[in-house]
């Protein structure tokens, strides 16, 4: 029997662009309806890593069960769900949200609706949510709740006239919440009798548990002992511990239809339990899995070096305890004529391959060089064969090479009014291809369709600056276009520099490739030779610039007599430097990599 009348169960999540107050509204519920003692209560609960804490950003989907008194005098049992705000996450999210009938929309009261908002509300009613609209941080001399309504309708198309206005940081209109999730959500929907069926919504890695998976029980029951299947990895295990957060870990019986909570069955590693993946029970296990199951997708690649190389094997532990964690993160081995060991990374997005490398630079002390992130292209050969290239310095030769593919996306951008021409012309020099413009209240909302090569390297900075920080950005992969794409080498000496070689469009190889060869005059020390700078497509140099040679006087103790003899002297150092430029090696300094990989052009 299930611990629950399943009328008295609501599952609900909080959607919000990223610091709308997602997490404090989830610490004030906690707190509402006790859920941890005053003493344990520390600000963003939910957001259990350092680094969550001080970016302010949910990285990992948690969960936790709240016990409420409704005004009805009924009990009710509310699994709150907090998500990921962030764009990188959005697989995430959309399971988490899979978990739930309804969600809670935070809005800024001063802010209003931004890029992220959208994304995540649309995620929210496909998942088929009842929608309750919140407009936080009431108590700001700048908030505008009336106009914020009429953006949520306008924008969203919600109906905003009940919107409940509240402060998660005073606590004021938090019981209006909780009454409202009680009667304006649906309960969930499931058969106890009917074979069991569970969502897996995330897992992670505990030192003493192993893998802590949290689900939700659509049909069905689990039970302690209970032998279970996974069907997206048809892995078999017995469940050890069934429990529910409240935030705090507490073991229950059982799990019945409409449940979230979490199970431990002796599971090594995170990439065995799959985000998305349903779970069943192994001898009476129910034929169709849940809709909407696919394995996560590395979107951006780079390699990951340890500046001081003996500190490689380092660097494989502490990658492989992080995969432990995050099995959307992926790696092999690979070498640099310029860097030595290391790894090339796949990562889910740009603020994914940030927080991985703060985390092994934190958690683990290493001092890491990253190149220059690229995308997976899809190349053609002329032979009909099609292969993926994740590293440009593994190109195919030219000749063979029938058409390159780079992956596209479709970017979301708000901006005020007064940086939309800024905005729009960095769309333009990226080769965007602009979809559509129009007017949310005072801000502009401009879609385009950009390669994602372009955005890799550095769209996000250069965005916020030219808006001043005011412009919010999303964006969703949409498909594989054909490109004039060329592979650029940088070569040092005559001597190509492998980790500095890259893939860019055609129409851009001059302007990157002196924008590099300008940055790495300045970086490279001089030599007692000079040193030739080239950017180079194939055989044809693009760009070059020269790093002067450190002169010795020659001529100094030879003073007044024969002409010819000063000239004697420096054909003979001539003579010296070409003789070093033929054999001498270029040291590049690593501080010259790490600079020359923060393009900025």
């Amino acid at each position: 029997m299930a611990t629950h009348p399943i009328a008295n169960i609501r599952n609900f999540s909080i959607v919000a662009h990223i610091d709308h107050g997602k997490s404090t509204l989830a610490d004030r519920l906690i707190q509402t309806t006790g859920g941890l003692a005053a003493r344990d209560m520390v600000e963003q609960v939910l957001d259990s890593m350092e680094i969550e804490r001080e970016r302010g950003i949910t990285i990992k989907a948690q969960t936790v069960r709240l016990d409420y008194k409704a005004q009805d005098g009924k009990p009710y049992v509310l699994n709150l769900m907090d998500t990921p705000g962030h764009v990188d996450f959005a697989y995430e999210v959309s399971r988490s949200l899979a978990a739930c009938e309804g969600s809670l929309l935070v809005v800024d009261a001063s802010q209003g609706v931004e890029a992220q908002t959208l994304a995540n509300v649309y995620h929210a009613l496909d998942a088929g949510h009842e929608i309750v609209p919140v407009l936080n941080k009431i108590d700001l001399p700048a908030a505008e709740p009336d106009r914020i309504k009429e953006q949520i309708e306008d924008v969203i198309g919600l109906d905003a006239s009940e919107a409940i206005p509240i402060s998660a940081k005073t606590g004021f209109g938090i019981d209006e919440v909780l009454e409202a999730i009680v009667t304006r959500l649906p309960p969930p929907k499931g058969d106890e009798a009917a074979p069991l069926k569970a969502l897996l919504v995330d897992s992670w890695y505990d030192a003493y548990l192993g893998v802590v998976v949290l689900v939700r029980v659509v049909d069905g029951t689990m039970r302690k002992h209970q032998r279970i299947k996974m069907m997206g990895t048809n892995a078999h295990y017995e469940i050890d511990r069934i429990g529910v957060f409240r935030p705090k870990m507490t073991e229950v019986e059982a799990l019945g239809p409409g449940e979230v909570g979490y199970i431990t069955a002796q599971i090594k590693q995170v990439a065995d339990t799959r985000v998305g993946d349903t779970i069943t029970d192994e001898k009476r296990g129910t034929s169709e899995p849940l809709p909407g199951f696919k394995p996560a997708q590395p979107v951006v690649f780079c390699g990951l070096f340890p500046v001081d190389a003996a500190n490689f094997e380092d660097l494989r532990a502490a990658m492989g305890r992080l995969r432990l964690n995050d099995a959307s993160f992926s790696y092999e081995m690979e070498s640099s004529a310029a860097l030595g060991f290391g790894f090339r990374c796949g990562f889910l997005g740009l603020l994914h391959l940030e927080i991985i490398q703060e985390r092994l630079t934190r958690e683990f002390n290493l001092d890491l060089i990253a190149t220059a992130p690229s995308v997976i292209y899809r190349i053609k050969l002329t032979s009909g064969e099609q292969i993926e290239l994740h590293n440009p310095a593994d190109m195919p030769d030219p000749v063979k090479i029938a058409e390159i593919e780079e992956p596209w996306i479709r970017a979301t951008i708000l901006t005020p009014d007064e940086y939309l021409g800024s905005v729009l012309k960095l769309c333009q020099d990226r080769r965007g291809i602009q979809v559509d413009l129009n007017y949310v209240g005072k801000r502009a909302m401009v879609i385009y369709d950009l390669p994602l090569n372009e955005v890799v390297f550095d769209f996000y900075d250069r965005l916020k600056s030219i808006s001043k920080g005011y412009a919010s950005f999303d964006y969703q992969l949409t498909d594989y276009r054909e490109g004039d794409l060329v592979k650029m080498s940088i070569l040092v000496n005559g001597e190509p520099v492998d980790a500095l070689s890259m893939l860019v469009h055609r129409t851009r190889a001059d302007l990157r490739g002196r924008a590099m060869v300008e940055k790495l005059k300045d970086l490279i020390p001089p030599h007692m030779f000079q040193i030739p700078i080239q950017a180079a497509i194939g055989a044809k140099i693009i760009a070059r610039e020269t790093v002067r040679a450190l002169r010795k006087d020659v001529t100094a103790k030879c003073y007044g007599g024969d002409v010819t003899r000063k000239r004697k002297l420096l054909e003979k150092q001539k003579e010296g430097k070409k003789r070093m430029r033929q054999f001498g090696k270029v040291e590049i300094p690593q501080e010259a990599f790490i600079a020359a990989l923060k393009m900025d052009a």
